[in-house]
């Protein structure tokens, strides 16, 4: 069975808010903000021994009894299925979830900043404020998730002004080999 496919074209509107490097500053502003954000969470909880170090876990914990609370009544904030994944794998692991909340936002935050690897930085950086979502805390991570899914959508040009400019084309992007591994052939006929 031989399936066409079709390519269905970008809308002009669409490629010039998210391909088009004349609004890399515009994207620039977004990702350095919400790499901030990101970066001061991590590193207050770096910071804090309830995150990192003797008593690592503690904060998780609490944090996700509370969410537990949450997931009772008529419309309750927390889903059944989030409710289960919380007591059935993130508490039992609450000092792995804890250095990974931590090392994860510091990581995203300092990504995001730089400009570095932006589409995935802001794909986990999505993936964390709907985790805080789904345990039933609003704040800000409504706002962090439409500007992180923004940045996705945007990744070509959001890291244009930052690191991904030279380091894409060096390492490359999902199905297309930068020149670092591209094959190359060599004098003598191979490839390799």
């Amino acid at each position: 069975m031989n399936a066409r496919s079709t390519q269905i074209p970008e809308p002009s509107i669409s490629r010039f808010l998210f391909a088009d490097t004349r609004l890399a500053p515009l994207w620039a502003i977004f990702r350095v903000y919400l790499g901030w954000q990101w970066l001061e969470a991590g590193w207050g909880k770096f910071n804090n021994p309830a995150w990192v170090g003797e008593k690592a876990g503690t904060a998780v914990s609490g944090f996700l009894s509370r969410a537990l609370t949450k997931a009772e009544g008529e419309r309750p904030d927390v889903t059944g299925w989030y409710a289960w994944f919380i007591e059935n794998v993130a508490l039992p692991n609450a000092t792995l979830f804890s250095y990974l909340v931590t090392y994860g936002e510091i990581l995203v935050g300092l990504a995001l900043i730089v400009g570095l690897f932006t589409g995935f930085a802001a794909f986990f950086a999505g993936l964390m404020n709907a985790a805080f979502l789904l345990a039933g805390t609003v704040s800000s991570n409504p706002w962090m998730f439409i500007v992180a899914t923004w940045l996705v959508l945007a990744w070509r040009t959001a890291g244009y002004w930052g690191l991904d400019r030279w380091v894409l084309p060096k390492v490359g992007v999902p199905g297309v080999a930068g020149e670092l591994f591209r094959r190359k052939e060599r004098d003598d006929g191979w490839e390799g």
